[in-house]
């Protein structure tokens, strides 16, 4: 396969990787136990999203899509405004905080509603039966670069959230979210 090929396959690997269900990731290949791991997704809206998967999209939760940004100093302005008062978020910062939040949703929502849709077209290449190369790699790059302009919204987010916030209050809500010690 031409490495052309190849690049927009490895970015629909590292986008949806994580999207898939625990059941779907080792099972139905000769594993003992799980002879049918897939019966019942037919039924799905998407094929590659779950129900949850779907409905958190629609609603631009977060899904972990922020993780590299969460995990590394950059918080995110729902879990700030969560914790606003043990924080001690002032009134302007907390006002900060529901406009990036508000900002991401205005965005995040759409985007998502364009990750099913993507999803949608990648399940009719093959539900019509007639599944070529190059119609797999075009509906696979559109749920890549979906799946990634969603991430982005939400990874961005985090940029304004943190520029919002002191460097105490960043320690402060890093311990309180358990990612450093008290």
């Amino acid at each position: 396969m031409p490495l052309r090929h190849l690049i927009p396959l490895a970015l629909a690997a590292a986008f949806l990787a994580p999207a898939a269900p625990a059941t779907a990731q080792h099972g139905g290949h000769g594993h003992a136990g799980h002879a049918a791991p897939y019966a019942g997704f037919q039924g799905r809206e998407a094929a590659g999203l779950s129900a949850q998967d779907a409905a958190d999209l629609r609603a631009g939760r977060g899904m972990g899509l922020a993780l590299p940004a969460e995990l590394n100093g950059y918080p995110g302005p729902m879990h700030a405004l969560e914790l606003a008062d043990r924080l001690g978020l002032s009134p302007a910062q907390r006002a900060t905080m529901e406009q990036l939040r508000a900002a991401m949703l205005a965005e995040a929502v759409p985007l998502g509603e364009a990750v099913i849709a993507a999803e949608r077209a990648l399940d009719a290449v093959f539900a019509r039966g007639t599944a070529t190369a190059a119609e797999v790699d075009a509906a696979v790059t559109a749920a890549a670069l979906a799946h990634g302009r969603v991430r982005a919204a939400h990874l961005r987010t985090h940029l304004g959230t943190r520029d919002a916030m002191t460097q105490a209050q960043r320690a402060m809500y890093a311990r309180l979210r358990g990612y450093a010690s008290p």
